[in-house]
């Protein structure tokens, strides 16, 4: 077998080759820099052999030199598809192939088997109708707050949290910060047409213009928001995700929410602003010319070489940590390529041309439409975004007319007494007005808003300051390795969260504050742990298991033994990370384990279910990251716990010594018990792990 499969290897790699050749040739034909060798080619008698592809492959070249400058007849198109065709069956061929052999997963089966738990649990499937089409099968995520009924809803319910990704991502991609999120208020999120688990469908091109895809969500939104409550919505979003939340939140957008919706903020993660060069619309347009075969085969090439390819670097950089580069790899597999052209030209402007539909130029909105949001606004970008550069971020910040203006008198860096005749209770001065244009300058000036709770804190990794209309502007610029996967790059994510939960408690709403929240919810006896008597009975922290982890019982914001107060000061140095594998918002404050020194990560999980195999991954390459960054520590371990802190506690602590330490499946168990008294205790957990793991 393998003799017959070497040969049909060489065979589709010089067609890839010859392909990838007269790309570069055509798509750089204007450019006076050399053309690059693909860096597969390193052998001596190479440079020989591309010169005789080049050769062999000048009539293609010229047929596709052809179509791109529109001189192409029928005879030439017919020519192309079939020499396209035959490569693409070649292709098809060797999947086939991979599938018998079990070594490749179809993408669609990918995107359905990696989707979260959490997305997958309160997934929905629509069709949607629009003026620009019918949108068949469109996948929506929307996930209440689980203790919406117990919280205060007047004047109006908690704001809802609207999640929208980038051109070729979804929704999956905001998992990390879902995790975090729905714990403080509901939120909803959406797959674009043809993204996620979306269907691609319809297929018509101006279907998938920023306008339409506007249209869309705005729709998509109004089914979910409380509107006849007078909830507002707060937008977060990622690189194009950003363009259409400006499109929703602008008041003089066309596209803008209906009216009884009020989009209270806007978060955007690697926005952009600039409108396309010249030279980034002759590149798209050329590139969109090519049929959807050769751009597929381009992509191919582009991908070779896995998590060390170009098409991952691209995005996460080549020294971003393995998890993040694995993670982006599926999410480049699972883009299609027609979406992705279908997206990107309703990216560039049609000139001369308005969006009869929409009364908006085509493409992206400019300058222009962002400065028109009056809401708060938070933007994150990252120092190594190589795809929307950090600068984007800067450039929102001076079309919003970015006020440096001196303080009032008699304002204190944060002192107390009144601010332009209004209490300090309400607003919050910090910083100096010295050098404006400083990214890490602090602000100015302040101005109360109504009855909302404004508070400008000083930070020194960005800069918050008003607007021309008083709203409050906070930008920040991570530093590298920070990437345009900050939103799910293990290295960033949490970064990210917590920056946003901030913001949203200080800036749009004090009840979107898992602080606020849990005060006010234990004060009033309405958020307490399942079975208090139970819970009570069982001893709050194992004792170390395999010098490793601690297991333990969620903690308890009121109580007088096992609150994160009193867990800091009996275990501070002898516990430096909890992780948190329960599925619904703790009954304690996290935040507090932050500020007094001991890590909080949230994995969560389903009770009474054993983890799935991702679940499973995702916990042990956590504690591989943290044991990495750490490294193995004898005086502090790493605490983990679910409701009780056996059943999911002890699978996923087995299963860890398992793969990582080399345990056996009895020893495993034999470990976990003999430091957790009673160990696991339901026996399809165990039956679960055998089945996982067998006995050799």
């Amino acid at each position: 077998m393998a003799t017959t499969f070497l040969p049909s290897t060489l065979l589709y790699s010089v067609l890839h080759g010859l392909v990838v050749i007269l790309l570069i040739d055509v798509v750089h034909a204007s450019s006076a820099s050399p053309i690059p060798e693909p860096p597969d080619f390193k052998m001596p008698l190479l440079p020989d052999i591309l010169r005789w592809l080049r050769s062999m492959s000048s009539p293609v070249r010229q047929h596709c030199a052809r179509i791109l400058g529109g001189r192409a007849g029928a005879w030439n198109m017919m020519q192309l598809i079939a020499f396209c065709g035959l490569i693409g069956a070649v292709g098809s061929w060797r999947s086939r192939r991979k599938l018998q052999h079990g070594t490749l997963v179809p993408d669609s089966s990918d995107t359905e088997r990696t989707d979260p738990g959490l997305l997958k649990k309160y997934t929905t499937f629509k069709s949607y109708t629009t003026s620009f089409g019918t949108y068949r099968s469109i996948r929506t995520f929307y996930r209440p707050h689980a203790q919406a009924e117990k919280l205060p809803s007047v004047p109006n319910p908690i704001p809802l949290l609207v999640f929208l990704h980038g051109l070729g991502g979804s929704l999956a991609q905001f998992n990390p910060l879902l995790t975090s999120l729905v714990n403080i208020a509901p939120c909803f999120g959406i797959d674009l047409p043809g993204c996620g688990l979306s269907e691609f469908s319809p297929t018509a091109w101006e279907c998938y213009t920023p306008a339409a895809l506007a249209e869309l969500v705005g729709k998509a939104i109004d089914e979910h928001c409380l509107s006849s409550e007078k909830q507002g919505v707060v937008l977060i979003a990622h690189s194009m995700g950003c363009s259409l939340s400006a499109m929703l939140a602008s008041p003089k957008s066309p596209l803008r929410l209906k009216e009884n919706i009020e989009v209270l903020g806007l978060v955007g993660l690697c926005p952009r602003v600039s409108p396309l060069s010249e030279q980034e619309k002759t590149i798209f347009n050329r590139i969109l010319r090519l049929p959807t075969v050769i751009f597929d085969i381009w992509r191919r090439w582009d991908r070779r070489g896995g998590t060390e390819s170009n098409s991952v670097a691209r995005f996460v950089g080549k020294n971003a940590d393995f998890g993040a580069k694995r993670l982006q790899e599926r999410f480049n597999a699972q883009s299609r390529t027609p979406v992705w052209r279908r997206m990107a030209w309703g990216m560039v402007p049609k000139l001369g041309q308005e969006m009869a539909k929409s009364g908006i130029e085509g493409g992206l909105p400019g300058p222009g439409l962002w400065a028109t949001l009056d809401v708060p606004l938070l933007l994150i970008g990252g120092e190594s975004d190589q795809v929307t550069k950090p600068e984007e971020v800067q450039k929102i910040r001076s079309v919003l007319e970015i006020r440096n203006e001196e303080e009032p008198k008699g304002a204190g860096h944060g002192q107390a007494g009144s601010v332009n005749g209004h209490s300090a209770d309400s607003t919050i001065l910090v910083g100096s007005p010295s050098h404006p244009q400083n990214v890490d300058t602090e602000i100015v000036k302040v101005e109360s808003r109504d009855s909302s709770n404004m508070v400008v804190i000083k930070d020194t990794l960005g800069t918050t300051s008003l607007s021309k209309n008083g709203r409050v502007l906070r930008t920040k610029i991570l530093p590298a390795p920070a990437s345009h996967a900050l939103l799910y790059d293990p290295i960033t994510y949490r970064t990210v969260a917590g920056n946003i939960q901030p913001f949203l408690a200080d800036h749009i709403d004090s009840r979107l504050s898992i602080g606020w929240q849990l005060t006010y919810l234990s004060t009033e006896g309405k958020w307490d742990v399942k079975n208090f008597k139970k819970w009570s009975d069982i001893p709050p922290v194992s004792e170390p298991i395999a010098g490793i982890f601690r297991a333990m019982k969620t903690l308890r914001q009121i109580d007088d033994t096992h609150s994160p107060k009193e867990f800091l000061r009996s275990w501070s140095g002898r516990v430096w990370v909890v992780v948190d594998i329960s599925h619904d918002s703790p009954v304690y404050d996290p935040r507090e384990f932050e500020e007094g020194g001991i890590e909080y990560h949230k994995l969560p999980t389903v009770s009474k279910i054993p983890p799935t195999p991702e679940e499973t991954q995702e916990f042990i390459e956590l504690i591989d990251r943290l044991r990495a960054s750490h490294g193995a520590r004898d005086d502090a371990l790493i605490g983990v716990h679910c409701h009780y802190g056996f059943n999911r506690t002890g699978f996923f602590i087995c299963a860890f010594l398992i793969e990582r330490m080399g345990y056996h499946t009895n020893r495993a168990l034999d470990e976990f018990k003999a430091h957790r008294p009673d160990g696991i205790k339901h026996e399809h957990f165990i039956n679960a792990l055998y089945a996982r793991y067998p006995q050799p």
